[in-house]
Order: C-alpha cells, then structure tokens, then sequence
C-alpha cells in the first residue's frame, strides 16, 4: 500500500480506501508535502477523535537534549501565533471536549475528542497547537518547572521508577535507555534556541500523519486537513518512510543487575530481556506468550505467586517492540522481606517457558485474550484513531481487524514454544526499587 505513493514525489492528492473493519470504512490520502491523512468511519457514534501523529521521541535525542520531545509536546501547549493557552483551553471547554497529547520513545501524539458536530474547531486548534507554536521563553522557563515535578512524581512512584530503570540497565546510556522525560540537569539545560531548532527540524508535514475515527466523511476531514496544513504541503515531497529496521546485533544487557535504593514498604522487581523489534513476525506469537506467562488471573505468574502462595498483589508480563529492538519482562510488587521468594518464582517461570513448559490449553488462553484485546480495546473513537495513526505512522499500513485476528488464528503451539525457547534463553537483567543496599541482588540472574 505504502510503496508506490512513497516512492514519487506528489503533485496532487492520492486518496484510496482500505479495507473495512469492524463495520467501519478506512481510507488514506496522501496530500502534496507528503501529509497522511487517515480515517475510520463510525457511523453508529455521535462523537469522534483526532489525532496529529509526529515520528519524534526520546530516542530522538542527543544526552544533552534528553527529554526535549516530552518537554516540546508541554510547550505546544502553551499558545500559538493566534491563540493563548487559556483560548486554546476555553474553545475545547466550550465543547465539551477532552483535548491532550503523549510522547513515548519514538512518536508524538496530539489528540482530541469531540462531538461530531465540533469536527473542524478539533482540527483546527490541533493543526494549530502543532504548527504554529509561540514557544517563548517564558513559557519555556515556566513549563520547565512543570517537567520537572513530573520527574520527581516519577521517582516518587516506584512501580514506575522501576521501569524507567529496567530501559536503563537493559539498553545502558543510550537513547532507547534514557527516560521519555529526560533528567533533571538535561532539562536544565535546555535552551530556547535548542528547543526550537528541534521543533522546527522535525515537525514537517512529510512525517505526520493525522488520523480520525467517529462519525466522519473522508472527504470533509481532508478538506479541513488541507485549509489547515495552508501553504506548508510543498509538491515535492513524499511521506517520510518507517523507522529503519536494522535488527539489534546482541541481546546482552548493558548490566545484568541494578538496584535503586528507596525507602519504600514494597519492594517493586522487573526481570527481563531483549524482545523484537516491532517488525519482526514473530510479536504476534510473543503476544501470545506473555498472555500465558502473565497476562491474566489464569496465568502462570498470577496462579503461582499471587494465588497459590500470596506473595504480591501486582504482577504481570509485557512485551514491546521498536523499530530495531524490543522489551519482553515480567514484573511484581512485594513486600521487601518476600523478594527472593517473588523473584525465584519469576526466573523458574521463565526458565520452564524457555523449555517448553506451557501447555497447549494455556496457549489457546492467551490466544483469546489476544483476540479479545484487539476487538474489545476498539471499541470507541479513541481507540480507532490511535490504532489507525499508528500504524501508518511506524508501519505504513494498517491492517484490518479481521486480517489480525487471522494471524493470531495461525499461531500454533509449536510458534510460541518455538519464541519462548529463543526469547526466554536470552540473557536478562534484574532492576529493583526498595529498601534494598546496592548489592543486595548480586548473583542474582
């Protein structure tokens, strides 16, 4: 779908439909400049949700600029040439309207959602908050303190602290490594001239991609799209193509074992390893396992440590993809005397899914929570416009749900044991937040 329209330059629109999912219809233009515009009808809904997809994330970044995407998606915020932040905030008010934005490792996302009938005020103020941003000093000094309590709001939550600290201690000082929202002296130190040059480099039409999904008419949506975006779609430009899939030549940590001191009554553990990128077909079969692993109450992890023995309330499997890499772990809240017990319980779990232990029962389990998690998690405008801009934004494609759930169908027990043996066998690192000494975990895995 995405070679022939990315491989010219575009002197007029190229509109095509996709396929239908779930009742609704999809359809993709391509304006000149290279601008994506994506949708989804609904037309059993009365609301709708809009989102500005930009390709710009914290593996972006230099050290020196570390959390500069993060800290650029508070300053959109704060007024444009036309509009003030308290306009901006009182026009989305006025609606009813929940207007917001999240930065993540490799993309950006600017969103709202609306009643129907508030289509162009959405578009316009979003296309406005992303292209015409005042970026003042004084915005930046003010919302600068803003990052930084959000900072110490993370490090005053270790269930979040910790995986901030597993990235760390499984990708080391690197930009996958480094936390979304910088650090206190990288925020520090930013400077207007910094900010703005990043912002300017690579906020381009040619990588966004906007996305809609509600009640809508494709062709109402690029009409509005392109009196936005007025005198930036340049003809000679095509869509910037995906990431690069360069695959991660070792799977070795960058440390095996990290330990954040923390005067907390719970002890907040992550044992994990290198997963796959977001490209490689095996994530479905990984999806599935970690459904099986710890996905649910039914799970491995779930049964043996929180309800046959009760020694955490919390603890689950995740997995994730980037374009060259991936995370796959495992995680669980305890009480700090019960940590050695929680984490053999973890590395003997993963220890018998690396040789094959899971039973074809506990596949089929975690192939329906796979399928049920695809259908039930589109359920509103929201959902759609975020599964619909994703993916044309890291894959350049989208998929229907039918031909998802198809791939998941395929999956055979074989599939995961297969993965399971390759993931799980890899070496992992252990990263824990508590009232622990630095070597407390020595040896550990």
């Amino acid at each position: 779908m995405t070679s022939s329209s990315a491989a010219r330059p575009l002197r007029r629109a190229s509109t095509r439909r996709l396929d239908a999912t779930g009742g609704g219809v999809m359809t993709r233009t391509v304006l000149p400049g290279g601008l994506r515009v994506v949708t989804e009808a609904m037309p059993g809904v009365r609301s709708l949700s809009v989102g500005v997809w930009v390709p710009v994330g914290s593996r972006d970044e230099t050290a020196s600029l570390a959390g500069t995407s993060h800290f650029l998606e508070h300053l959109l915020f704060k007024g444009t040439a036309t509009r003030s932040a308290l306009d901006i905030a009182s026009a989305m008010d006025a609606v009813g309207g929940e207007f917001n934005a999240f930065t993540e490792k490799e993309h950006t996302c600017f969103y709202a959602t609306v009643l129907d009938r508030d289509l162009p005020l959405a578009i316009d103020i979003i296309c406005d908050v992303v292209l015409n941003a005042n970026l003042s000093a004084q915005d930046i000094d003010v919302e600068r303190g803003v990052v930084l309590e959000e900072i110490a709001m993370r490090d005053d939550d270790p269930a979040d602290l910790v995986h901030d600290e597993f990235a760390a201690t499984l990708f080391g000082d690197t930009p996958l490594g480094r936390p979304v929202l910088g650090s206190v002296s990288s925020i520090g130190g930013l400077t207007r001239r910094q900010i703005h040059g990043y912002y300017v480099r690579r906020y381009t039409p040619d990588a966004m991609v906007v996305s809609v999904a509600g009640n809508v008419h494709h062709a109402d949506v690029v009409h509005l799209v392109r009196r936005a975006f007025a005198g930036r779609l340049e003809a000679s430009r095509a869509p910037r193509s995906p990431r690069g899939q360069q695959p991660r030549a070792s799977h070795t940590p960058a440390r095996r074992v990290a330990v954040v001191a923390d005067d907390t009554e719970q002890a907040n553990l992550v044992l994990g390893t290198h997963g796959v990128s977001r490209h490689d077909p095996r994530r479905f079969a990984i999806g599935v396992l970690s459904a099986a692993l710890g996905g649910g109450m039914s799970s491995r992890l779930f049964q043996r440590i929180r309800e046959e023995r009760g020694l955490a309330y919390s603890v689950y499997s995740f997995a994730g993809g980037y374009a060259d890499d991936g995370v796959f772990g495992v995680y669980a809240g305890c009480q700090p005397g019960k940590a050695d017990e929680v984490l053999g319980l973890m590395t003997e779990e993963l220890d018998a899914a690396a040789k094959g232990s899971l039973s074809v029962a506990e596949i089929e389990r975690g192939k329906g929570q796979m399928r049920g998690g695809i259908v039930l998690g589109l359920e509103d405008s929201g959902s759609r416009m975020t599964r619909i801009g994703k993916s044309e934004l890291v894959y350049g494609e989208i998929l229907g749900v039918d031909a998802l759930l198809s791939i998941v169908d395929a999956i055979t027990p074989q599939d995961v044991t297969d993965v399971a043996a390759d993931l799980l066998g890899r070496p992992r690192c252990l990263t824990v937040v508590g009232p622990f000494g630095a070597h407390d975990f020595d040896g550990a895995v």
